[in-house]
């Protein structure tokens, strides 16, 4: 997902005819509702927190500059990409956040999110029922059996929750 958020902030620069300076981050965070939220993410990478010393918005639960910096990137804009079902964006942004910053969510839900987020990088949308019926199916499962079908899944695309 790094990389393609990388992608996504090289286009926007060049787009706009800007170079990778740390005040360009600086602007694109503080006017969030203007961008996609890939760019959000990526500008937000770019940008230390002046309390913890890491990534804004990816620092520990209880840093309030990541906290607040972590709420404020869903002000950015979640256009669907082509050919993806509406709402695969929405589920892709969730999944990422919750990959990238881990910290306060469950280890069964960190993984289910890596599980599926290359399905939804490829534009799937499980139906709510879909969706609801697997999260019981993983939540029943240990956190060692759910790391055995995210490494099976790896190697074999294709096979999914039992």
């Amino acid at each position: 997902m790094d990389a393609i958020l990388e992608a996504e902030w090289g286009a926007f620069l060049a787009q706009q005819g800007l170079a990778d300076e740390p005040e360009v981050a600086e602007l694109v965070v503080e006017e969030p509702d203007r961008h996609d939220w890939r760019i959000v993410d990526a500008a937000l990478d770019r940008l230390v927190c002046s309390e913890c010393g890491g990534p804004l918005s990816r620092g520990p639960v209880g840093c309030g500059a990541c906290d607040l910096a972590n709420g404020f990137r869903y002000a950015a804009v979640e256009t669907d990409r082509p050919g993806a079902r509406p709402g695969n964006e929405h589920a892709v942004r969730v999944s990422v956040s919750v990959v990238r910053r881990p910290q306060g969510i469950s280890e069964r839900e960190v993984l289910a999110r890596r599980l599926f987020l290359p399905e939804l990088l490829s534009g799937d949308l499980p139906s709510t029922g879909q969706a609801q019926a697997t999260k019981d199916r993983v939540n029943r499962m240990s956190v060692t059996e759910i790391e055995a079908l995210f490494s099976l899944m790896l190697r074999n695309p294709g096979v999914g929750i039992p």
